[in-house]
């Protein structure tokens, strides 16, 4: 039986064996897991503002997805590669290592990216702390400065204000709109409503980050800018300046490029390495890393079986900008944006009834055992 390795199981790792599990029953499956559930880096701003709703979504044990029940999920930290040997060694929690053979290896070790995507060794209970401590340094906070343009700061400033009301909230950003990268209209509706929640905008201010700082907690203010503009004040300061780290340093460096993400090509093969793909945000497969949202975990899997067959391989569609939700399920309803910056809302109960309950519970992943 061929035995296929997916070294991490964040959101890309997760969905890519769940693939692998759905349609094929010739192969062993085994996960490696610095967590010991899924704890997904989406929707940042739910997360933080209301941990309990994210909690049900985006904090899964890995034994309620039916489709991995034959996964064997090894709770470790991924320390070599040997592609020669063909294993990777893993440190568990109690300080012993092992090697772990493999056939077939994927990369989804993701990135960080400050304190909700850490690569380090975690407890439930070290999850669980983590998620309440950001909740509650932020809910006592009378003032709050993000820093950030992107989807995660902006979706923070959306639900914190909605979350949070009688707290000041602003959002500072270096461009002179949010959401760079997707398209122009994301950001003219999001703009409007950041205003209505009466979130302060501040377009032009690049903030200097200090010496040595890892953007990885919650600080408190004066927050300095480059571009001249006066100090801001605030009791918490959320940094997501989008400042990722690909977790790689397990991996031999002639695997990686020149900022130490994995090179790989569009059909998420890594060049050189027969046998060993990558996937999600540490993936170098284009300016976007875009195999994390365009359900290239399909193509993955459909590649593992066709290189095992001597098949040719398919490629994954990649987006120049952006897409999908920016500010996640909210009382009224969900927006998910498109690349042409098309909006499609499902109102209401329907986006927890379709989006969530139908479309990503069932479609996407199989379907998902209660707790």
């Amino acid at each position: 039986m061929t035995r296929v390795v997916i070294a991490g199981l964040g959101d890309s790792g997760l969905l890519t064996a769940i693939q692998l599990a759905r349609a094929d029953r010739g192969l062993e499956l085994v996960g490696i897991s610095s967590k010991p559930m899924l704890v997904s880096g989406q929707e940042l701003g739910i997360r933080l503002a209301r941990p309990d709703d994210w909690r049900r979504d985006y904090l899964v044990d890995f034994g309620r997805y039916r489709r991995l029940d034959a996964l064997r999920v090894v709770h470790g930290s991924l320390t070599a590669l040997d592609h020669d040997a063909r294993t990777v060694t893993v440190a568990r929690a109690d300080g012993s290592t092992y090697d772990e053979p493999y056939d077939v290896l994927v990369i989804s070790t993701g990135v960080t990216n400050g304190f909700w995507r850490r690569p380090g060794l975690e407890t439930p209970h070290e999850v669980e702390a983590g998620l309440r401590a950001a909740h509650d340094r932020l809910a006592a906070a009378g003032s709050i400065a993000i820093i950030g343009g992107g989807a995660a700061a902006v979706g923070s400033a959306v639900n914190l204000a909605a979350a949070l009301p009688g707290r000041r909230v602003d959002l500072y950003f270096p461009g002179e709109r949010g959401l760079p990268t997707h398209h122009g209209r994301v950001w003219a509706d999001l703009s409007g409503r950041l205003a209505a929640l009466g979130v302060g905008v501040h377009p032009g201010h690049r903030a200097v980050v200090p010496d040595g700082f890892a953007l990885d907690e919650i600080t408190t203010g004066p927050v300095s800018w480059s571009t001249g503009q006066p100090p801001a004040e605030a009791d918490a300061v959320l940094w997501a300046i989008g400042r990722v780290r690909p977790n790689t340093s397990w991996l031999p460096a002639e695997l990686l490029d020149g900022d130490g993400f994995v090179r790989a090509g569009r059909d998420l093969r890594v060049p050189g390495m027969p046998g060993v793909f990558a996937i999600g945000d540490v993936a170098a497969t284009d300016a976007l890393r875009s195999s994390a949202r365009n359900r290239a975990d399909k193509v993955l899997a459909a590649n593992i079986r066709a290189e095992l067959a001597g098949r040719p391989l398919e490629q994954f569609r990649t987006t120049r900008r952006r897409w999908g939700s920016v500010t996640g399920v909210q009382p009224e309803g969900v927006d998910i944006y498109f690349p042409s910056g098309q909006k499609l809302r499902f109102p209401g109960w329907t986006a927890r009834a379709v989006m969530q309950d139908v479309i990503a519970r069932r479609v996407i992943y199989g379907g998902i055992r209660r707790e």
